[in-house]
């Protein structure tokens, strides 16, 4: 059995950003304290697995995970060390946001085996972070990758979104050369989009901001990819670039079928076989349930057989090299090629896809329009 990784939801923020449709809530000591307990709690006490795989990755997401104090994380950490096995050498990731963690604290959380910061940039336009409701600006974005550095982390992620209500290629650019100047060994970047019942939406409803132009999105995505790879990104995930040989091992089990077990409020798991669960989203009923020795999944989703087929197409496709047609064949006893003939001919003369032997991958142009093309599976 292929290594499982383990994802935690921290669900507390700073500030609620206009755009977010997450699990999150504004921090609260108290609150804070009874849902790590509750987390631990879970984490003690579960068995959706009866013979869980080894963990090779741990990801602490949210909301904003260092909003938690070293200790809290160190009793997350030892409970999940308690129940699973986990390697040695495990990737540990800890989500963050610029201007919320001390010196001291990452020193902290080095010590504790974090040992990659994931943390959202998502522009160092200081009038677009207002815009968008974030509590940093691009001066602490500065600050908190040089903290980073200095407290011994050598594995960095940035997050940016392109697409933002009236920003322009320039700014897109401006933004991008700040990025690669400061050499993260891995980036995450994506196209806004606008969720309804979010304050962004509402905004651009009643015309307090623009609305977001596709098209021009599109073309900050080729100008993101143009100067990632000149500055020496690989191009590994639709949505990722890293460092050779930096990709996120732990967000690459999504796309490649590995187990991931989720613990906290709106955490989502996968046996790496056929079954799907998922957690109570609300945060205070999640944290009501534990207390009270309550069941928190909520969902429970048994893969057919055809669904595993769909997911090893339109998650497989997000890599960037690619599902191996022959493999297919041999797990799931499908002719790929024969069985969507059409479609794939159609996708291949529009240059969505294309092949190298047995393997089928989409094109930078199949990317950007990647739904397109994962529709024709489910």
């Amino acid at each position: 059995m292929n290594p499982a990784g383990i994802y935690i939801h921290i669900p507390f923020c700073r500030s609620r950003c206009s755009y977010c449709d997450f699990a999150t809530g504004l921090y609260e000591d108290s609150l804070a304290e009874r849902y790590v307990d509750a987390l631990i709690s879970e984490i003690k006490t579960w068995g959706e697995v009866e013979t869980p795989s080894a963990i090779d990755t741990i990801y602490l997401g949210g909301g904003t995970p260092s909003l938690l104090s070293p200790t809290q994380l160190e009793r997350i950490l030892d409970a999940v060390h308690a129940r699973f096995s986990v390697a040695a050498d495990s990737e540990v990731t800890l989500e963050m946001n610029p201007g919320t963690v001390t010196r001291e604290a990452l020193q902290e959380f080095h010590r504790l085996g974090i040992n990659r910061a994931s943390f959202g940039a998502q522009t160092f336009d200081d009038n677009d972070l207002a815009r968008l409701g974030r509590s940093h600006n691009s001066s602490d974005t500065l600050k908190t990758y040089a903290l980073l550095r200095e407290t011994g982390f050598a594995n960095v992620s940035f997050d940016l979104i392109a697409g933002l209500p009236g920003q322009t290629e320039a700014a897109w650019r401006r933004n991008l050369e700040q990025a690669f100047a400061l050499k993260p060994e891995h980036l995450s970047f994506y196209l806004l989009e606008v969720h309804q019942g979010t304050p962004l939406a509402e905004h651009i409803r009643s015309g307090k901001q623009p609305c977001p132009d596709p098209d021009l999105a599109a073309n900050m995505y080729e100008v993101m990819l143009e100067q990632a790879c000149a500055a020496g990104y690989e191009h590994y995930e639709i949505s990722n670039l890293c460092r050779p040989s930096f990709e996120s091992r732990h967000n690459t089990k999504y796309w490649n079928g590995s187990a991931y077990y989720g613990f906290g409020c709106s955490a989502h798991s996968y046996d790496g076989e056929h079954r799907r669960w998922a957690n109570e989203r609300n945060v205070l009923r999640y944290v009501e349930m534990i207390e009270q020795g309550g069941e928190v999944v909520v969902e429970r989703t048994e893969l057919t057989a055809r669904d595993r087929r769909a997911e090893a197409m339109f998650l497989g496709l997000r890599l960037m090299h690619g599902v191996n047609t022959k493999r297919y064949q041999d797990q799931f006893g499908i002719d790929l090629l024969g069985e969507h003939e059409g479609e794939l001919q159609q996708f291949r003369e529009a240059g969505l896809i294309e092949f190298d032997g047995d393997i089928m991958r989409l094109t930078r142009s199949g990317a950007l329009l990647s739904n397109e093309v994962f529709a024709a599976f489910v």
